[in-house]
This record gives C-alpha cells, sequence and structure tokens, in this order.
C-alpha cells in the first residue's frame, strides 16, 4: 500500500438500517486499520459513518472527521476521533474531504452521500484528480447489492451518450471486502498534480 495511505469513505447517518450495511462498514474500518489506512470521512458519530470512524479508531489507525459548523451544534459530531475539524460550510467540507484522501470508498448511504459520490466523480471526469473510486456494492441480507440500481443508472447514462464510454473507467464497483485493498494497491498513483485548481 505506497500511494494510498489515507482514505475518505462516503456512507449514510441512518442507523435503523440493513444489519448487514452496519456490519460491512464496521469490517472497512478494521480493514483500513489492519492496513494502517487512515480515514477522513464527514466527521459523525451515528449510522454508518460512525461505525466505520469507531472501527478505524479501534485498530489504532488515524481518524479525521471534517464537519461543517451548524452539523456540530446537532451534536452528532464524533468528540472521540483523532481529529475534528469544524468547518463553515458543506462545501469546505467537501472540498477538505477530498484534498485530504488518497482515494474514495462509497458505502451504503442517502442523498447526501450519493451527491459526494457524484461530486467527485464529475471531478475526476473534468481531471481535477484521479485518485481511485470505490463502489463497495456488498449485499444486504436479501442477497442484492445495495448499489445495484446505481450502477444500472451509470450503465444508462453511458449507453444513451450523455457520456462518454471511457467513462466507465471512473470508478470500480467492489462487491468483497477482501477485494478493497487489492483494488486500491493495483490503482495507479495519480497523475494530477495536487495544485491543479478548482473550478
Amino acid at each position: 500500500m505506497t500511494s494510498v495511505t489515507s482514505v475518505c469513505v462516503y456512507c449514510g447517518s441512518a442507523g435503523a438500517v440493513d444489519p448487514a450495511y452496519r456490519d460491512a462498514a464496521t469490517g472497512l474500518g478494521r480493514l483500513l486499520a489492519q492496513a494502517g489506512v487512515n480515514l477522513v470521512y464527514g466527521g459523525g458519530r451515528v449510522g454508518l459513518m460512525g461505525l466505520v470512524a469507531d472501527a478505524v479508531m479501534a485498530g489504532g489507525a488515524h481518524v479525521t472527521g471534517i464537519i461543517p459548523e451548524f452539523l456540530d451544534k446537532y451534536e452528532v459530531g464524533h468528540t472521540g476521533l483523532s481529529e475534528l475539524i469544524v468547518v463553515d460550510t458543506m462545501h469546505t467540507r467537501k472540498q477538505q474531504m477530498m484534498d485530504r484522501a488518497d482515494a474514495f470508498i462509497v458505502l451504503p448511504g442517502g442523498f447526501g452521500t450519493l451527491e459526494e459520490l457524484f461530486e467527485v466523480l464529475t471531478w475526476k471526469q473534468l481531471r481535477l484528480h484521479d485518485k481511485p473510486i470505490l463502489i463497495l456494492d456488498l449485499p444486504g441480507t436479501d442477497g442484492r447489492g445495495f448499489w445495484e440500481p446505481l450502477t444500472g443508472l451509470l450503465n444508462h447514462i453511458i449507453g444513451q451518450n450523455f457520456a462518454k464510454p471511457e467513462t466507465a473507467a471512473l470508478w470500480q464497483v467492489i462487491t468483497r471486502l477482501d477485494d478493497v485493498l487489492p483494488a486500491l494497491r493495483a490503482a495507479p498513483p495519480p497523475a494530477v498534480p495536487v495544485e491543479t485548481k478548482w473550478l
């Protein structure tokens, strides 16, 4: 694991979800910590966000949470992290998460998780970065991958010529936790300079 030392994880803050997704969050956190990979995430203590952070912390790796002030006021900020950064806006939060991570992993989540995924995916399409994006599509208790409808939509967008076929290489779908670290190791190191200006 030479080029990836920190991973940004996007995931949901909801707690009353399929236990399989909760187990996936904890499992991913343990996996990252065992590999010595630090976590960057949205700073919450609830839902899958809290579970992945707790697992990384328990494994001895560094966790950086980045949360906007208005959310921290609702006491959803995780106070047991290595580092909790309180910022002014959601936009600042997302840019700092992007800047601090070497790769991105997407666990099940809601509208916010989708918004984060599509933004970082669009940034990659626009060559603002070329960091790996892994969509972790582990099955729920019903046996179906949570992100199956999303990957179908992405393929539909390409099939309808709203995106070029080569854009399918911007992300990778992973269906097993055991495949996460090999996928990160196999990803080429980023070539986009870190000083690239944001649009």
